[in-house]
């Protein structure tokens, strides 16, 4: 089950929301509008290089929200 951004088009607040079929409704956790846009979000990953240690990158050049620091991140 995909996790996707939105951007409500009533209070303009962004919002990640979980998406278990193409034919669910999704609302906006704070004002409850169906009115959401779809956002191109970026994506983080970890990967091992050749001598075992993780390593982490983004197409958005930030560690991402599952290091716990979402400070640096431009969302």
């Amino acid at each position: 089950m995909p996790i996707y951004e939105f951007e409500c088009a009533q209070c303009k607040k962004k919002c990640e929301l979980l998406v278990r079929s193409s034919a669910e409704q999704c609302v906006c956790p704070h004002c409850e509008s169906s009115k959401l846009k779809k956002l191109i979000s970026s994506f983080a990953f970890t990967s091992r290089d050749g001598s075992g240690n993780v390593t982490a990158s983004s197409a958005a050049g930030c560690s991402g929200c599952a290091g716990g620091d979402c400070s640096r991140c431009s969302h």
